[in-house]
């Protein structure tokens, strides 16, 4: 799954406008702060695209499909590729309303193992990771709604791969720059990401908390095996 992840590249309409086909890219609400912290129900930026003109605008992150009445309930911020195209609350969106969603890298937690001297793990406790790209910006499949009159969006998550296993079992849906047009025009797309080179790090836990929004977040740690 992807519950937190980072946005902060200043180019972001340079990012999306080396998108093949991208002709004109729009940011008319302006460019997002930087953020080190973003979690479901907070706005996200996500692109959307209409013939060759692209536009990044806010979101909330957590997806409103148009018969929703309220926010009660869960965010819906992921949305597993097995189940995207029937499960009533995205199947609409799937069909007609695709979009990205741009991150310089996310979070995810791992339980820690027990010590070599056969000590006993502590229950609940986790290791935060930041895990960044190959090559700069992550690009991942999403989809928009507009329930109670706002825009809003959740993103793709699979199965993990081969990879980042080690790490979770699920995995946003990292498109390669070759993907992006094909998921926006609607072609499915729900296998593992084929994005690889990953790299991750433990951050730092007060990422725990999503009132810590600021870049020391992803600084270096002191090492630790990652298996």
């Amino acid at each position: 799954m992807c519950g937190r992840f980072v946005l902060f590249t200043e180019s972001l309409l340079d990012e999306v406008g080396k998108w093949e086909g991208i002709e004109e890219v729009h940011a008319p609400e302006g460019l997002p702060p930087a953020r080190y912290n973003i979690a479901p129900t907070q706005p996200v930026a996500i692109v959307r695209v209409q013939e060759r003109a692209a536009r990044v605008e806010p979101a909330r992150w957590g997806l409103l499909p148009h018969w929703k009445k309220d926010l009660d309930g869960s965010p819906l911020f992921n949305a597993r590729a097995e189940t995207v195209a029937t499960k009533p609350s995205f199947r609409e969106a799937f069909k007609h309303n695709r979009c990205i969603i741009p991150l310089d890298g996310y979070y995810e937690w791992k339980a820690e193992k027990p010590s070599p001297g056969g000590g006993v793990k502590v229950k609940g406790k986790k290791t935060p990771y930041y895990v960044t790209g190959p090559e700069g910006m992550l690009f991942a499949a999403g989809l928009w709604a507009t329930g109670m009159e706002r825009l809003s969006a959740t993103m793709i998550t699979t199965e993990a791969t081969e990879e980042m296993a080690w790490l979770h079992g699920r995995l946003p849906k990292f498109l390669t720059a070759e993907e992006i047009g094909a998921w926006l025009a609607g072609e499915p797309l729900l296998e593992p990401s084929n994005v690889t080179g990953f790299e991750a790090r433990p951050a730092d836990p007060a990422v725990g908390n999503v009132r810590n929004d600021y870049a020391e977040l992803i600084a270096e740690q002191p090492p630790t095996s990652l298996f």
